[in-house]
């Protein structure tokens, strides 16, 4: 799991540098100051839970357990359907799509309850 979690924190890690710097230099003049907001937020919990999927490779490392690496995936998991959700709707415009962002969100919640639970058990 160490390579896998590593490969995905630095997949995440890379585009979401990539996806800030087009929406700071490419989107300005295209979207509208709400729609780069939005997209702004996509890319920061991007970011910071590609750093949280670099910490359970760590973890995953030394603490083996199914609570790591569910907490590593619903990271994952919730990085495409809360930022993935979050640009697809402001490059579209299809408000709809904003109805899969809590799922994402929920994913969010759900990974980092399990990466609780797994420091509860270590006693």
């Amino acid at each position: 799991m160490l390579r896998s979690f590593l490969m995905l924190a630095a997949f995440f890690g890379f585009t979401g540098v990539a996806l800030g710097a087009f929406a700071a230099h490419g989107l300005k003049n295209r979207l509208t100051a709400d729609y780069l907001a939005i997209f702004h937020t996509g890319v920061t919990y991007q970011l910071v839970h590609a750093l949280a999927i670099f910490g359970v490779a760590v973890l995953a490392a030394h603490l083996p357990g199914r609570l790591v690496v569910w907490a590593g995936g619903l990271f994952a998991l919730g990085i495409v359907l809360f930022s993935g959700s979050l640009y697809l709707l402001t490059l579209s415009g299809i408000g709809k799509l904003g109805i899969i962002t809590p799922i994402g969100g929920l994913c969010f919640l759900a990974g980092w309850l399990c990466l609780g639970l797994a420091a509860w058990r270590l006693g």
